[in-house]
Parts: C-alpha cells; sequence; structure tokens
C-alpha cells in the first residue's frame, strides 16, 4: 500500500478556489456579529486577550513540537499537527463558548485578533518548529514554502471579510441583524458539506490511514484544550474567561489549514488526513466539553 507521504490527495484547483471562498463567506457571517464597541472591554482590561492569544500561538505550538518529538509520526504527519498548531481558532469557537457558558465576547475577540495576528504568526510558527524537526525540516525546504505567500492567503481569506463584515455591521445594523443567522446556517452547512464531498472524493486514502493518525489528533486535541486551561489557570483568569480560553485554544481553523496544505503542500496526504480529521473530531469534542461546562454556571 502507498506511504502516507506519498498520497496526494484529489483537490482540484477549482475545488482549492472554492474552499477558500467558502471560508471568507464563514469569516464575514461572523465578523457581521462584530462592531468596534466590543473591543472596548479589552482596552480596559486586556489580560485575559493576551493569556489567550498566548496560549494559542506560543504554548499550543510548543506543545505540538514536544507530542511530534515524542510520538515521531511520519514526517507529513507531524508537520500537518504543527501546522493546524500554527492556524488560528475555528470558525465554530465562539458558539461553542456560547454554549459552554463562557465569555462570548472574549471569544469573538480572541477570534478576530488571532485571524488578523495568523497572518504573521502562522507562517512564522509553521516555518520555527516544522524547521526545528528534521524530518519536516526536509519538507519545508523541498516545497519552498514563502511565508509572504502564505501571509497573503490568510489575509484574504480570512482578515479581508474580517474587516468587510465589522464594516457592514457599523453601517447597516439593520440589514446584519436580518442576514446573520440565516447566513451563519448557510455558510456553516456549506463548509460542512463541502468537507463532506471531499471526504468521500478521498475515501480510500481516509480509511487506509486515519486509523493511524485518529490517535494522534484526539491526543493533540486534548493537549490544546488542556494547555488553554492550563495558561488560563495559570494567569488567574476567572472561570468565564477560561472557558473562553480553553475553547479557543483547542478548536482550530483545520479549514484555513487544508487550503494551505492543498496551496502550498501539493496536498501532501498525511498533512491533508490530519487537517481533514481534526475538523471532524475537534467539532465532537468541543461540543462535548461544552455540555460538560455548562451543567455548571461559570464564576466570573
Amino acid at each position: 500500500m502507498t506511504g502516507v507521504d506519498e498520497v496526494v490527495l484529489n483537490f482540484s484547483p477549482v475545488t482549492l478556489n472554492l474552499l477558500n471562498a467558502i471560508l471568507g463567506i464563514v469569516m464575514f457571517s461572523i465578523a457581521i456579529d462584530l462592531k468596534p464597541s466590543d473591543f472596548a472591554a479589552l482596552r480596559l482590561n486586556p489580560k485575559p486577550l493576551v493569556v489567550g492569544l498566548f496560549a494559542q500561538f506560543v504554548v499550543l505550538p510548543m506543545v505540538t513540537f514536544a507530542l511530534v518529538w515524542i510520538a515521531a509520526p511520519r514526517p507529513s504527519i507531524a508537520l500537518g499537527l504543527i501546522l493546524v498548531a500554527a492556524c488560528p481558532g475555528g470558525n465554530i469557537s465562539n458558539f461553542i463558548t456560547h454554549r459552554a457558558g463562557g465569555n462570548s465576547a472574549l471569544s469573538v475577540s480572541m477570534t478576530a485578533v488571532a485571524t488578523v495576528a495568523a497572518i504573521f504568526l502562522t507562517p512564522f510558527n509553521i516555518a520555527l518548529w516544522g524547521g526545528l524537526y528534521p524530518p519536516t525540516r526536509a519538507i519545508l525546504r523541498e516545497t519552498h514554502i514563502d511565508p509572504l505567500s502564505v501571509a497573503v492567503t490568510v489575509g484574504l481569506m480570512l482578515v479581508l471579510p474580517l474587516v468587510a463584515g465589522v464594516a457592514l455591521n457599523l453601517r447597516r445594523p439593520d440589514l446584519t441583524l436580518r442576514i446573520r443567522l440565516p447566513l451563519q446556517r448557510v455558510s456553516m452547512a456549506i463548509f460542512i458539506g463541502f468537507v463532506g464531498l471531499a471526504l468521500v472524493a478521498n475515501w480510500a486514502y481516509f480509511l487506509g490511514f486515519a486509523g493511524a493518525i485518529a490517535g494522534l489528533v484526539v491526543v493533540h486535541n486534548a493537549l490544546a484544550f488542556a494547555g488553554g486551561w492550563g495558561v488560563a489557570w495559570l494567569a488567574r483568569l476567572s472561570e468565564y474567561d477560561r472557558r473562553a480560553v480553553t475553547i479557543e485554544t483547542g478548536i482550530q481553523n483545520s479549514g484555513l489549514g487544508l487550503v494551505l496544505i492543498f496551496a502550498f503542500f501539493g496536498g501532501l496526504g498525511g498533512m491533508a488526513i490530519v487537517a481533514a480529521f481534526w475538523g471532524i473530531w475537534h467539532a465532537i469534542s468541543g461540543g462535548t466539553l461544552a455540555w460538560v461546562m455548562s451543567r455548571t454556571e461559570a464564576t466570573r
């Protein structure tokens, strides 16, 4: 059977452009919930936001590197884990934080700020941690990834829709009030449908290798949640804020990860299967964690 490092998933340039557009719409649907005043409280008390971003962009990549070093998976799988950890928070994190009884305003703010920061920090973390691990360093050398190109891709996919959504909400709140819920539902349904069709098109590869990858993704995701909670606890954040930081750290934008994998790594099988399985698993684990957290009211 073909090794996972030799697998290239079925994903055409047209499909990639479609995924870009879908993720842009999902980001826009989240952004129309935001307005400049949402960030006023964070200017007065920025500590929870800073702690959350530290957990997401510093602690999670470090923990991921430790996992990769200890588990020593195939190089493409290792780089897939590193790339997912380098992405900003996922699009469903705000909904899950709300269901968990956490600080939704902090969650939304973390998503927004992390999205902008990802222009610089995502390519930086991929290059740094992927370069420190010899097997993944070899892949990075072969692909000649350009950090500027990654930054442009992240900016066009996430930051532009974010700015457009906030601007529309500021100018036409009546319009965004009408379209917010339908757009969020439709965009998420399209994204889930798209991922489902992509899995069907590559089902043989997924069945062949998902078993070896699933355990690593589950452990990685658990470490992400634990890292977020641990950093927030050490920083003495309230339970209300701690829930938001925990979920934002454990819910990663695996959709962005897929775009980067197909745009810059040629759809390398191990990386793509990691990102795809992450996209499925973090929704299950995040929803379960939210249910457990919601059983008790968070102290503020």
